[in-house]
């Protein structure tokens, strides 16, 4: 990784295809890089020390596809692969039920993707890069479902994410940060 220029690289995902677990290509087909802020490097960090990455083989892009390695931050305990089934039933449903929040549409796993987005827009995120960052094929898609078009750097993404886990540094704050998009 670049320290320059921290990047989650969104090259695969794992589907459930007639009752196989496969590795294919994340939605819409193509792969993305993502900026990558320290406050979610950190994390990834403590968790692939608590838990280690677990190698797991499956087929690319069909049941009978070549078989694919790969190191794991998520997986069952047996060490194989996670699913989103088996994952929204077993971790995300049992915990917002813990926690007393309803348990309904809004607050599904897919929420997490819809609250990324709006941290980022209230940061001052463009729509295109949003876009890229979220895999849309169509910024204008993201446009209509999220509304706003703001200015954009990976700079600013980062602080934004950094932000909302609390981690915000004095220095990022203010027009010192130096990334020439200060507003009045």
């Amino acid at each position: 990784m670049d320290a320059t220029r921290p990047i989650l690289n969104v090259n695969r995902q794992i589907k459930l295809v007639r009752g196989t677990l496969i590795f294919a290509l994340p939605k819409g087909g193509k792969t993305r890089e993502v900026p990558l802020p320290d406050s979610v490097a950190r994390r990834l960090e403590a968790h692939a020390k608590q838990y280690a990455p677990v190698e797991v083989t499956l087929p690319w892009g069909t049941s009978t596809g070549e078989p694919v390695t790969v190191k794991l931050y998520l997986t069952l305990p047996d060490g194989t692969a996670l699913s989103r089934s088996r994952f929204n039933p077993g971790v995300w449903k049992p915990t917002i039920r813990a926690t007393g929040i309803p348990e309904d549409r809004r607050n599904g796993m897919h929420v997490l993707r819809h609250t990324y987005a709006s941290v980022l827009l209230d940061a001052g995120e463009s729509i295109k890069a949003l876009s890229a960052y979220l895999g849309h094929a169509d910024p204008g898609f993201t446009l209509r479902t999220y509304t706003h078009l703001l200015p954009s750097s990976e700079d600013r993404t980062r602080r934004a994410i950094d932000k909302a886990f609390g981690e915000v540094q004095a220095a990022d704050d203010g027009p010192e940060a130096g990334d020439g998009l200060e507003t009045a």
